[in-house]
């Protein structure tokens, strides 16, 4: 097992950091995985020092906001013939899709981390780790996430049996792109381009027919890549969007502080844009966060209450 791969798992499972090189070592070695006593301790003091970066990102920007992105394998299905217009039962698959790998960042941070499935292409102890790191987010990020990610994620755990949180808030750059703009296209290369990036890493689906069908480990190496670099440009594009979306939940009152903070940042360097009204007469107050330059709303009676701490 490499530093990397026992640095991905200690970040997914951080009690092993208190258990020392020895321990980790029989941990892995009882999931099948090899390793070295002296490699397992470099891995723990470097994610001790990495977590201690991320919580100082935390602290200054008062969320931990999860990028990520999964690759899955194909169904291996039984058919008669070629074409369009056929009908696959579902007893004529003879393998079912699973997740091959997902990669994953926190925003702010360099490091892209990747989880993959194991040699015989199960995907339970990619996920046992996985779900413990979107447990730790506050917000999630993904492309399409709203209506393939997380569903995807979700089946293959309620097929492991493992636990999950009911709901993950989500920002969905797919969901917003289409919501908001009008794009050419809504695929995250082509957004991604758009706004002056790279955008992804061209590839094929002989790239996957190496990974699923030859278990080749330069395909995996290449499959690897493809899915860090989707989540780099991920980030990108959630930056540029994540302004014009309202926030998923109230980053102020999250971190123990009154309604009449920024959900945004959690700070009281607020700006009042405009009073608006509903149709029913509901007011509220458009806010910005001068920290930042994001717009929010704030409820008249919060908006009150600020005017008088202020």
């Amino acid at each position: 097992m490499e530093l990397k791969e026992i640095k991905n798992f200690l970040h997914s499972k951080p009690g092993y950091l208190k258990e020392g090189g020895k321990r980790l070592r029989r941990v892995l070695l009882a999931k099948g995985f090899t390793s070295t006593i002296a490699m397992c301790k470099e891995a723990i003091r470097q994610v001790n020092a990495e977590r201690k970066e991320e919580a100082l990102v935390k602290r200054l920007t008062g969320e931990r906001v999860l990028i990520y992105d999964i690759e899955t394998s194909y169904n291996i299905v039984k058919a008669w013939r070629t074409g369009y217009n056929l009908t696959i039962q579902p007893g004529d698959i003879l393998h079912e899709r699973a997740i091959i790998c997902v990669s994953y960042k926190w925003l702010g941070e360099d490091q892209v981390y990747n989880l993959q499935w194991d040699k015989n292409q199960d995907d339970k102890f990619l996920l046992e780790q996985f779900i413990e790191v979107l447990n730790e987010a506050d917000v999630i990020v993904a492309h399409n996430g709203d209506r393939y990610d997380i569903k995807f994620i979700k089946t293959r755990a309620l097929k492991h049996g493992l636990p999950m949180l009911i709901n993950y808030p989500q920002f969905d750059t797919l969901k917003v792109a289409k919501k908001k703009f009008m794009f050419n296209s809504n695929k995250l290369d082509y957004i991604a381009k758009f706004l002056g990036y790279g955008g992804k890493i061209k590839t094929d689906m002989s790239l996957w027919d190496g990974v699923i069908l030859e278990k080749s480990q330069a395909a995996m190496d290449k499959m690897v890549e493809y899915c860090d670099e989707d989540v780099r440009q991920l980030e990108k594009v959630y930056q540029d969007l994540v302004s014009w979306e309202l926030p998923k939940h109230h980053v102020g009152v999250l971190n123990g502080a009154t309604k009449q903070t920024s959900p945004i940042a959690g700070g009281t360097n607020l700006k009042h844009v405009k009073k608006v009204t509903t149709n029913r007469g509901t007011v509220k107050h458009i806010m910005k966060d001068k920290d930042n330059g994001r717009l929010f709303e704030m409820s008249d009676t919060n908006y009150r209450k600020y005017l008088l701490v202020q």
